[in-house]
């Protein structure tokens, strides 16, 4: 019903930045969520941040706080995720996740959605 697309993955420095992109597809006007997820080689996938469609509040991991920004274009139906002062710990493969028809309860659970994207991956260099 809902296909989601990342890009904007790839190598940066230390400190610098990136901007991955989450284009939904389908039924996407069903939207209540949208999250963030990554997971590195030998980890759990992690939640990293999420926003709701509608009023726009917003949450985060506290690894990722004052360096993550995510936001929404309801026009193009894609979700971002700002990443600033990228450090070598954030290096994982990143997913977009949608919650549908129904409110979030607990938006670090990756229970609570009902699709995922590919993944794309970002690699952040000492």
């Amino acid at each position: 019903q809902v296909q989601l697309v990342e890009s904007g993955g790839g190598l940066v420095q230390a400190g610098g930045s990136l901007r991955l992109s989450c284009a939904a597809s389908g039924r996407a006007s069903s939207m209540y969520f949208m999250g963030w997820f990554r997971q590195a080689p030998g980890k759990e996938r992690e939640f990293v941040g999420g926003i709701h469609w509608r009023g726009s509040s917003t949450y985060y991991a506290d690894s990722v706080k004052g360096r993550f920004t995510i936001s929404t274009d309801n026009a193009k139906n894609t979700v971002y995720l700002q990443m600033n002062s990228l450090k070598p710990d954030d290096t994982a493969v990143y997913y977009c996740a949608a919650r549908v028809s129904s409110p979030i309860t607990a938006p670090s659970s990756s229970a609570e959605y009902h699709y995922w994207g590919q993944g794309t991956q970002v690699t952040v260099s000492s």
